[in-house]
């Protein structure tokens, strides 16, 4: 009997050491497991990749390596996706699409791409194209990986986190692969 007391107390202990960080008050609150920095990472995400999609887009026409087109378009298509389950998210999380423009001032800003910059990028073709392209695209995805990092390190929300992860490894591997291509031009 005591035996069986012991146990079943290490038991209870041991499930209560290994219980999960509990979601921030307003997750609590609402039934819903996400924090603060789980929509800081959807919101910023959602607008790093519109802006990732308008570069890709343009290799479609402007590039002239198939290699290059091919990455493009397949960041296009992995892009489009994860924007569109964060932006399920935050509207179930009942949050804004997009947070205010100064409300990331605090983490270094938004990590995005200069809008001009993307401007730019559609008046050159070919291998000029090609290369400023992957230039700026190696510098965004970085970024990316550094909104993903920030979501690893606080976030709380399962799909978050597992989608976060999932940037770092696919971003630092297309990183690689586009500083091998621009080790050719």
């Amino acid at each position: 009997m005591r035996f069986l007391l012991a146990l079943t107390s290490a038991l209870l202990l041991a499930g209560c050491a290994a219980a999960p960080a509990q979601p921030a008050p307003a997750a609590a609150a609402t039934g819903k497991v996400y924090n603060d920095t789980d929509v800081m990472f959807a919101q910023m995400m959602v607008a790093h990749h519109t802006q990732a999609l308008e570069m890709v887009r343009l290799a479609r026409t402007k590039a002239v390596r198939e290699d290059v087109r091919t990455l493009a378009a397949a960041i296009d298509v992995t892009e489009a996706d994860e924007a569109k389950t964060m932006r399920v998210w935050l509207e179930s999380w009942q949050q804004p699409p997009s947070a205010a423009a100064d409300s990331h001032a605090g983490h270094g800003g938004a990590h995005g791409t200069n809008a001009d910059d993307i401007a730019a990028l559609a008046t050159y073709d070919g291998a000029q194209f090609e290369r400023r392209f992957l230039n700026m695209l190696v510098a965004h995805q970085h970024n990316a990986v550094e909104i993903a990092r920030m979501e690893t390190g606080s976030g709380v929300n399962p799909g978050a986190l597992d989608l976060a992860g999932r940037i770092t490894d696919s971003r630092t591997a297309e990183i690689q692969q586009m500083l091998r291509y621009l080790e050719t031009l």
